[in-house]
């Protein structure tokens, strides 16, 4: 391809080039490094605290979005609790979404007869798993770094041996 021939032509490709190799080296970045920013949400836990997603940079994360009527997400709770209890005082936070299909008052219920530890979020419009890529999938899980950052997404229960080694890695940075 040839240079636009007028010195006016010339600014306007070089700034569209320019801005062109800027996108592709920021894609390019964040496909190396594998880590996209995670939505700037605000969740309402079931005490009615809101809980930004920038109030929770300089922790690690774990979002896990979930229903009372899925038996994986069920049977996972008791190893995110553990998951939660070990962690939690290195810096670990952890937001269990429930999802807009999910009754309030059986979430509710889970919580309060399970003593789940960690905050829980209704999700009564569905604007949170839009915001993380129209989750539709239970479990879905992400951990997120102190950076604000999505390092790992699991659908379905994780492998905790997996997530307990990802996320000591993670606390330690």
């Amino acid at each position: 391809m040839l240079a636009p021939s007028s010195p006016r032509k010339f600014m306007i490709f070089a700034v569209i080039a320019g801005a062109l190799l800027v996108t592709l080296a920021v894609l390019f970045y964040q496909s190396l490094s594998g880590r996209q920013p995670a939505p700037d949400v605000t969740y309402v836990n079931l005490k009615g605290d809101k809980i930004s997603a920038q109030s929770l940079r300089g922790k690690v994360v774990l979002v896990n979005f979930w229903a009372t009527s899925c038996s994986t997400c069920v049977a996972e709770m008791p190893q995110m609790m553990a998951t939660y209890n070990k962690y939690h005082a290195q810096g670990l936070e952890f937001v269990a979404v429930a999802m807009s299909y999910d009754p309030p008052n059986y979430v509710l219920n889970f919580v309060e007869t399970r003593q789940l530890p960690f905050h829980v979020a209704l999700d009564v419009q569905g604007k949170l798993a839009q915001s993380f890529g129209d989750v539709k999938l239970t479990p879905t899980t992400f951990v997120i770094d102190k950076q604000g950052k999505i390092v790992k997404r699991y659908v379905g229960q994780p492998s905790f041996a997996e997530l307990h080694n990802l996320l000591e890695k993670e606390l330690a940075i």
